[in-house]
């Protein structure tokens, strides 16, 4: 199994802040995780964690399992790297109109080890999708639970069309790129 990996992106500081980005989806052409990548990288001065919901497989959950098993060591490997953050960035693929099965799965895991599964972290919360609707409706779902589970979303972004609007470049779009860019900023001055 791989392991999170971190990267510097300039010289260590005491002021560096630790940024985990995460693509809440299985897809090994996940858009969202290339979404939550990039925006991680347009931050200055800040150790990324980039992390692969495929590294974090855990049983589907049931109560009769954490009986007998107790708690993954996925979910608990999660759940200590979010505690070890200073914000998260997590965007989000849609299916049926909810999160994918693989993150609500470890979300229902990291849960049981504590119910603010997000442990009142700063979050950018962003959505994509190939639809023109970004994601919305997992968005719209996230912004109302994801604080009850302990994150603080200080900025929100989705992104529509993907394929149109995005490129190893970046957002193609210009109005869409400043809006991804003003709600980066306001992220980032809430660290």
């Amino acid at each position: 199994m791989l392991q999170e990996f971190s990267i510097l992106l300039s010289n260590q500081s005491e002021n560096m802040k630790r940024i985990l980005a995460l693509g809440a989806s299985t897809s090994s052409t996940s858009i969202n995780k290339q979404l939550a990548h990039y925006t991680a990288h347009q931050i200055e001065d800040a150790e990324l964690t980039l992390i692969d919901l495929n590294d974090y497989e855990a049983p589907l959950y049931s109560s009769d399992l954490e009986s007998s098993d107790g708690i993954p060591e996925a979910a608990q490997r999660l759940k200590k790297c979010i505690e070890s953050m200073d914000g998260i960035i997590v965007s989000l693929a849609e299916h049926n109109g909810n999160y994918t099965a693989a993150f609500k799965n470890l979300m229902d895991w990291v849960s049981r080890l504590e119910g603010k599964i997000w442990s009142g972290k700063k979050m950018y919360l962003l959505a994509t999708s190939p639809g023109g609707r970004g994601g919305k409706s997992v968005h719209e779902l996230a912004s109302a639970a994801f604080p009850r589970f302990g994150a603080e979303i200080t900025a929100s972004f989705m992104l529509p069309s993907f394929q149109d609007n995005f490129s190893e470049e970046g957002i193609k779009d210009e109005n869409l790129a400043k809006e991804h860019k003003t709600e980066l900023d306001k992220f980032v001055a809430s660290l």
